[in-house]
């Protein structure tokens, strides 16, 4: 049986937004496979259990809860980002990626029984009421989070608009507890904001890729271009820092804006035949002028793809502190007119070397630490994709930790002005890793 799903590329989407995978595409699944008679003797217990908690538990269970409960579990214990989407949180998932959704403004994953912030998302209300990257939310309007699936948490705080939900913040070393109160509204996402750094270089901030991306990016592009002379022109910052994911066609369409051949980036499913190869199709947008990519602990999945794929054709300068390390693919198969999705992790993806990302991230050529503030020291490292319960695993050499504080100040952030330098030829001191080693392509 075909399917046409929506695969989705991020590390999380919260409080308005899921967890999403490193990407989102539509592209058609697999064959069903004929199941053998162990599968069905184990269908045949849970139709007991099922038969046995209906009718003989305490009270009258909901039975729609109880099937959505166990397709959940099913789910939840293969990775960190596989999961249920009800008929509501599939429209709501789907209103996301279109870049306009209601809530508070942060995207979230789960750890250690609490929701931590990944990033609260620029100029919306939880950005306003000071959340910060890794915070922990311990509980919401009073009720714990620890016996809440993510996508539980989520859906609480959500809510009408111009309501207001109570937060319990857990921040820093010690964890002091703070309540904070947010005002939800309608956040309306504008993924790509541009400006000119001085008066030679483009700056281009991409917070999220949604299906305003790719086009957002162009007209910024093509703005730079008619409002400064090529000459003067010195090249483009394209800031991926706390950019979760989000869509993979959007991703490519972004690698391709500075790329005008190659492969951008291939996933590879459980079987041979399920590889799938992206490649540059259009000429180099930025007409080959210098390129910066700002990546940091909350640069995850789709951001990636961009980094390792300019990276990898030594397109760009890769610059910042080490990515989140979310290199799965998952994809979005509906269930049926009112039946809701599955969120299921089919592929993994790889970058044109053939370097897998997962619970390891991007390695920036040019490290770059920002001086943190002494009041969030302890809280402005991510523990990326390694530290999340359950994620796939990727050789022996992990990795997890990495800075994703950006000061609020532009005239403090160092990897902005790092950045800058670079392009017009000042030389300063920054720590630069050996360069990897180029491990050789997985067969296919």
């Amino acid at each position: 049986m075909r399917k046409a799903p929506l695969v989705l590329l991020g590390a999380a989407f919260g409080a308005s937004l899921f967890t999403l995978g490193a990407q989102t595409r539509l592209f058609s699944g697999g064959t069903a496979v004929a199941a053998g008679s162990d599968t069905y003797r184990n269908l045949n217990l849970f139709g007991d259990v099922y038969e046995k908690i209906r009718s003989d538990y305490v009270e009258k269970p909901d039975e729609q809860k109880l099937v959505e409960a166990a397709i959940n579990g099913m789910l939840t214990s293969l990775d960190p980002h596989s999961s249920y989407m009800d008929t509501k949180s599939f429209k709501e998932m789907q209103d996301q990626t279109r870049g306009t959704f209601g809530g508070l403004g942060i995207e979230v994953t789960q750890e250690e029984g609490f929701v931590k912030v990944v990033t609260p998302i620029d100029e919306t209300p939880a950005y306003r009421a000071g959340i910060l990257s890794g915070d922990l939310i311990s509980a919401i309007d009073g009720e714990s989070v620890k016996d809440l699936t993510l996508n539980q948490a989520v859906e609480k705080m959500r809510g009408p608009v111009n309501t207001t939900v109570k937060l319990t913040v857990l921040r820093g070393p010690s964890r002091d507890p703070r309540e904070v109160s947010i005002t939800r509204e309608i956040i309306k996402i504008r993924s790509v904001r541009a400006r000119m750094e001085g008066d030679d270089i483009g700056y281009i901030r991409i917070t999220q890729f949604s299906e305003q991306t790719a086009d957002g990016l162009r007209k910024e592009i093509q703005k730079f271009q008619a409002d400064v002379p090529g000459d003067k022109l010195k090249g483009y910052i394209l800031d991926l820092r706390n950019n979760p994911g989000g869509l993979l066609d959007q991703s490519i369409h972004v690698s391709n804006a500075f790329l005008d051949k190659g492969e951008i980036v291939s996933t590879r499913g459980r079987n041979a035949d399920e590889t799938q190869r992206y490649n540059a199709r259009t000429a180099d947008l930025s007409k080959g002028k210098p390129v910066v990519v700002l990546i940091n602990g909350g640069s995850a999945s789709a951001s990636e793809i961009v980094a390792g794929a300019l990276q990898d054709h030594k397109r760009a300068t890769i610059m910042g502190t080490r990515s989140f390390g979310k290199g799965s693919v998952q994809t979005i198969i509906p269930l049926g007119q009112n039946n809701g999705a599955l969120r299921l992790t089919t592929a993994r993806y790889y970058t044109p070397s053939g370097r897998s990302i997962q619970a390891k991230g991007i390695d920036p050529d040019v490290i770059v630490l920002q001086d943190v503030p002494d009041e969030l020291k302890g809280k402005d490292e991510t523990k990326g994709e390694s530290a999340l319960k359950g994620h796939l695993k990727n050789g022996e050499d992990e990795k997890g930790g990495s800075q994703a504080y950006v000061p609020p100040d532009v005239t403090k952030d160092k990897q902005l002005i790092a950045a800058a330098d670079l392009l017009r030829g000042v030389k300063k001191a920054a720590i630069v890793p050996d360069a990897p080693k180029t491990p050789e392509k997985a067969a296919n």
